[in-house]
């Protein structure tokens, strides 16, 4: 095919579609012609991409289909507005939604926590489990401390925030298996409970909550969050109540990954306070009491923004004109 014939007998096409396409104020006899016109010219565009592909021209047209596609099917453009809705009213109704959950995993965190710290610093088969006397000794009186000064600060808490983030991305994505947020969480609870005791055997538990309480108070409490939402899918599965599983695990999964975006910026804060005050000189009850502020603000945001967008019918998810059509079903 000649590209440059095929071009030039078609040219003025495009572009009265390209001009169509940028136009708010068709009317009805227009806006018909751009439909056809959009047809005719995707046409057109596979036909060069099976015979001449070039680049130029694949581009222009692509782009002028895409100008097209939005103008016929209606578009959508993010702005200050869908940010503010999100973090002031859809995120804190999701937060509020799980908050029982949340509660719960915590419990359940901080049960298993106790339990293996107590068993690890009472049996001597377990220390030995884990290293030798001087191993122990010296991660309880040199390596947990210098964990947090060993990397510059802001390294350091872009490092620990992806780490995390990732983490609670996984509970919240892959709850829908009902076993992966259980994982997670006792690993994190066997690991905190296994540190505290060691601490603990060499007289440093002082010192483990010392440099655990600042940003593991919000750290851990996002922890706890991604596992109550990634628990709280599987169980929509389990009992969709009246609504049918397919469009419940549907509402729920998309108004609980809005937890997970939304503990990316928890996770921000917990590990800026990680990474800058955790080891500063700042006196310890100080360091605590930014760790107990931050959770307080978490916790007023929850409860006080969530529960005012749930009492006024929100749930987390997207709006109605953006989830879809959905058939009523009866109660």
């Amino acid at each position: 095919m000649d590209l440059d014939a095929f071009t030039a007998v078609h040219g003025a096409t495009w572009d009265r579609l390209d001009r169509l396409a940028s136009r708010g104020d068709l009317s009805g006899a227009e806006a018909d012609e751009l439909v056809r016109l959009y047809q005719e010219v995707a046409t057109h565009l596979s036909t060069i991409r099976s015979t001449a592909p070039d680049p130029a021209v694949v581009s222009r047209l692509s782009d002028v289909l895409g100008r097209a596609r939005a103008a016929i099917a209606g578009s959508h453009d993010p702005s200050l507005t869908d940010v503010a809705r999100f973090f002031v009213v859809s995120l804190p109704a999701a937060l509020h939604r799980v908050r029982w959950w949340t509660v719960g995993v915590m419990v359940a965190f901080v049960a298993v926590a106790v339990v293996t710290g107590v068993h690890v610093y009472l049996t001597p088969d377990a220390q030995a489990a884990l290293g030798t006397p001087a191993q122990l000794e010296r991660y309880a009186e040199q390596e947990f401390a210098a964990y947090y000064s060993n990397h510059p600060a802001g390294s350091f808490a872009a490092q620990v925030w992806t780490n995390n983030a990732w983490i609670a991305a996984q509970c919240v994505a892959f709850g829908i298996t009902g076993a992966w947020p259980l994982v997670v969480l006792m690993q994190n609870a066997v690991g905190v409970g296994t540190a505290g005791a060691i601490m603990a055997l060499h007289d440093g538990l002082d010192v483990f909550f010392q440099l655990i309480a600042p940003h593991g108070l919000l750290e851990l409490t996002a922890v706890f969050v991604a596992g109550g939402a990634g628990l709280k899918i599987f169980w929509t599965i389990v009992d969709p109540g009246p609504r049918p599983r397919g469009r419940a695990l549907a509402e729920e999964g998309r108004a609980l990954m809005s937890v997970a975006l939304g503990l990316v910026a928890v996770l921000a804060v917990s590990g800026l306070i990680e990474g800058f005050v955790t080891p500063s000189s700042l006196p310890w009850w100080l360091k605590v009491v930014v760790g107990a502020v931050a959770l307080a603000a978490f916790w007023a945001y929850t409860l006080v923004l969530g529960g005012r967008a749930v009492r006024a019918g929100e749930t987390g998810d997207v709006r109605a004109d953006h989830a879809g059509d959905v058939l009523p079903v009866a109660a």
